[in-house]
């Protein structure tokens, strides 16, 4: 279903025996996807220095590693489509169009921040978006994604909404799909046939667990069939693997045949957050990941095909270094909350 057009249109090869050969992309899609990612892993750099400095306090983890699905997925949704994050929700929130200096901003603990400086690292926020934010303990997003489903399909049907169904996507862990939220949630999404995508960022490792070791089913994509819906497991290291896929489930979804799971099989490159010292994990494992760096690679093959000349590339990573040093200027400028208005947001105003 790729009807993107452009001067140059490539087949997706990146991992031929995972591609459909019919399945084209643009080459401006792929600067964009591109971009986003490196958007991202900046973005993430940029919080472990101001971390380490002391601009940001409590737990902060990081997404490096796992941008290719992020990207993959949300830069497919429509504006009015909902993204239901974790505790690891920066980059979710910026393929999903959050400015980055608002992020920052909320990262900073300042007024500007989208959560106006009371959520902090793992409660990214923004309805303008139809971001849903992040959630601290595992699992907890999953019954909210299953709520925004719900009321598309409510729209639809009890209030003859002639629109297409809007796609909620949910991402979370691995160490998720032991928790009840996570079975109990696919039942009822199937149930209602609701247009929901449950995307599982399986990075190996939850917390210092080892995926295999606290799993009697480690192929979380085949816990699917329980319940009637399908699973596919792809190559959370390549973004147009994750596209192809998520193409796929989205355009099922909004058709009303009901929700689909994808297992991502990703890494990440730092530890569970900011203050792990990441001793539990071999260094040969790292290295057999970073060698498979989702944004290296996609780089390396917009190189390889002669698809742009380098200048463009590189002023795609001037354009974001400037981004990324934007949002810190913004983030360290803008006000602190006012105490006076400590309880401001904590009900529901007219």
């Amino acid at each position: 279903m790729c009807k993107e057009k452009n001067k140059t249109i490539l087949p997706l090869t990146f991992f031929p025996k995972k591609y459909d050969d019919k399945c084209l992309v643009s080459t401006d899609i792929l600067l964009s996807l591109y971009e986003d990612m490196l958007l991202g892993r900046s973005f993430e750099d940029m919080c472990a220095q101001m971390y380490y400095r002391g601009k940001m306090f409590g737990f902060v983890h990081l997404y490096n590693g796992q941008e290719a699905v992020s990207t993959g997925v949300i830069k497919l949704l429509k504006d009015e489509d909902y993204v239901c994050s974790t505790y690891r929700d920066h980059v979710h929130a910026i393929s999903k169009g959050v400015e980055t200096k608002h992020i920052m901003s909320e990262l900073f603990g300042k007024e500007t921040g989208c959560s106006k400086g009371r959520g902090g690292s793992m409660h990214i926020f923004s309805s303008k978006h139809n971001f849903l934010g992040g959630f601290a303990f595992i699992g907890e997003g999953i019954p909210i994604a299953i709520g925004s489903s719900f009321q598309s399909v409510y729209r639809k049907e009890v209030f003859n909404d002639i629109k297409d169904l809007n796609v909620t996507v949910c991402f979370f862990g691995d160490g998720t799909t032991n928790n009840g939220q996570f079975f109990e949630c696919l039942n009822m999404a199937v149930l209602w046939k609701l247009p929901i995508i449950f995307v599982v960022e399986n990075n190996q490792w939850a917390i210092g667990m080892a995926h295999h070791r606290s799993t009697s089913l480690p192929e979380i994509h085949k816990k699917a069939q329980v319940f009637g819906l399908p699973g596919f497991e792809v190559d959370g290291m390549d973004v147009l693997a994750v596209r192809q896929v998520a193409e796929k489930a989205i355009i099922r979804a909004r058709l009303g045949n009901g929700p689909t799971l994808i297992e991502t099989l990703t890494y990440r490159f730092r530890g569970h957050s900011l203050a792990d010292p990441d001793e539990l994990r071999s260094r040969q494992e790292k290295n057999a990941w970073l060698v498979r760096d989702p944004i290296k690679n996609i780089k390396q093959y917009i190189i390889n095909s002669s698809l742009v000349s380098s200048d463009v590339l590189k002023n795609i990573e001037i354009k974001v270094k400037k981004n990324i040093e934007n949002s810190v200027n913004f983030a360290l400028s803008s006000p602190e909350p006012d105490v006076k208005e400590l309880k401001k947001y904590l009900f529901a105003e007219d």
